[in-house]
C-alpha cells in the first residue's frame, strides 16, 4: 500500500485539475481537462474517469495502482454523503456526485469543498507551513475561503462554514451574484468581478491603458489589471485599491473571530503578488484589530494551481476506508 497513489481532483467553473499523487504528498503527474457543464454537469464523473484510465494506460499502471480519490468541488456539500446540494457555476442540484464517482471508477471517494481543500493543500504542503490556525482566501472565478482551526477544517453544521465569497461587502446596490444575493465579496475581488468592475467603469477613463487592451482584445482579464496597475495606470490602481479596500474589511471581520496566525491568500488572482497583496495588508491593518493586525501573517499560496490536487489528496488519505472493496472498471 506504501506505493499506492492517491487521486486529487480540482473541480473549476472552466477546467478539472487532477494529479497523481504519493502518500507524502508529491506530485507523480498532473494534468487538466475541460469541464463540460453541459446537461447540468451531469457527465463529470465519467469524463473524471476516463481521464484516470486513460492516463494510467499511458503510464503502463492498472487501477489496483490506486488507492483512492479525493476531490475539491465548488458549491454546497454535505460532506459525509459528498453529494452536492448546489453548485451555481457548475450546474449541479441535487448531485450524488460521491457515489456516481465511485460507480464509474471503483474507487473510494471523499469530496469537500474546493476552497476547504485548497487550505488543507497549503497547510500539509505550501505556505500554511503546518498552521494549526490558518485562513485561506481563494480569488479565482470565485471567491472561496477554507478554515482550519487547531488543525481541523472547519465545515459547520451542514457543510457552508467558509463561504467566504457569499459575505455580504456591499450591503445596498451591490452587484447580483450566482448564490441569489447581491453585493457578495465574489462579485467585487473574484477574478470576473474585478473584469467587471474595471469594464464598468472603463467609460470615463479613456486614458487608461485598459481601453486600448478592451479595443484589441474586446475584454479585459484581472491579469490585464493588475499588469496595468503595475505599470502605473492609474485607473487601474483606483480599481485594485476598491477591490483591495472590500476584501481587506471581510478578511478583518473575519480575523476579529477566528484570530488565525496565517492568511494565505490563492487562486489565479494571487498571481498578481505584491500587487495585490500591498494594497490589502494595508487595508486589512486600517480594519482589523491592532493585537490582531500584528500577529497575523499574511503569505501569497505557494502550491498555485496544485494546492486543490494535494488537498484533495490529503482528504483521500485520511479518509479512505481500509476496508473499501475496489471494484472493477
Amino acid at each position: 500500500m506504501t506505493n499506492s497513489w492517491l487521486v486529487g481532483a480540482d473541480i473549476g467553473g472552466t477546467t478539472i485539475k487532477l494529479a497523481f499523487i504519493t502518500l507524502e504528498g508529491e506530485i507523480v503527474t498532473k494534468w487538466e481537462i475541460p469541464t463540460n457543464t453541459e446537461e447540468s454537469g451531469i457527465l463529470i464523473p465519467n469524463e473524471i474517469a476516463k481521464a484516470i484510465q486513460e492516463k494510467l494506460k499511458k503510464l503502463n499502471e492498472t487501477n489496483e495502482k490506486l488507492m483512492a480519490i479525493g476531490v475539491g468541488a465548488p458549491g454546497f456539500i454535505e460532506m459525509d454523503a459528498g453529494f452536492i446540494y448546489e453548485s451555481v457555476n457548475i450546474g449541479w442540484k441535487d448531485f450524488a456526485l460521491k457515489d456516481q464517482l465511485e460507480k464509474v471508477t471503483g474507487l473510494p471517494v471523499t469530496i469537500d469543498n474546493d476552497a476547504n481543500v485548497a487550505a488543507l493543500g497549503e497547510m500539509w504542503k505550501g505556505a500554511g507551513d503546518g498552521a494549526s490556525d490558518l485562513l485561506c482566501v481563494t480569488l479565482g472565478t470565485g471567491v472561496g475561503g477554507g478554515i482550519i482551526s487547531n488543525g481541523q477544517i472547519v465545515h459547520g453544521i451542514n457543510g457552508m462554514a467558509g463561504e467566504i465569497g457569499h459575505i455580504t461587502a456591499v450591503a445596498e446596490n451591490g452587484a447580483p451574484c450566482n448564490c441569489g444575493k447581491t453585493g457578495c465579496i465574489e462579485t467585487i475581488a473574484s477574478a470576473t468581478g474585478i473584469k467587471r468592475i474595471a469594464e464598468t467603469g472603463l467609460l470615463y477613463h479613456p486614458e487608461s491603458r485598459l481601453q486600448a487592451t478592451l479595443i484589441k482584445e474586446g475584454s479585459i482579464s484581472s491579469k490585464d489589471v493588475f499588469e496595468a496597475a503595475e505599470a502605473g495606470d492609474e485607473y487601474a490602481q483606483q480599481v485594485v485599491e476598491k477591490v483591495s479596500f472590500h476584501l481587506g474589511l471581510v478578511i478583518a471581520n473575519l480575523t476579529s473571530s477566528l484570530n488565525p496566525k496565517k492568511i494565505v491568500i490563492g487562486g489565479g488572482v494571487s498571481k498578481a503578488g505584491e500587487t495585490l497583496l500591498l494594497p490589502l495588508k494595508e487595508q486589512f491593518r486600517r480594519f482589523a484589530i491592532g493585537r490582531i493586525a500584528t500577529s497575523t501573517e499574511f503569505e501569497v499560496a505557494t502550491l498555485g494551481n496544485d494546492a486543490g490536487v494535494i488537498g484533495a489528496a490529503w482528504i483521500a488519505k485520511i479518509s479512505a476506508p481500509s476496508n473499501f472493496t475496489q471494484h472493477t472498471v
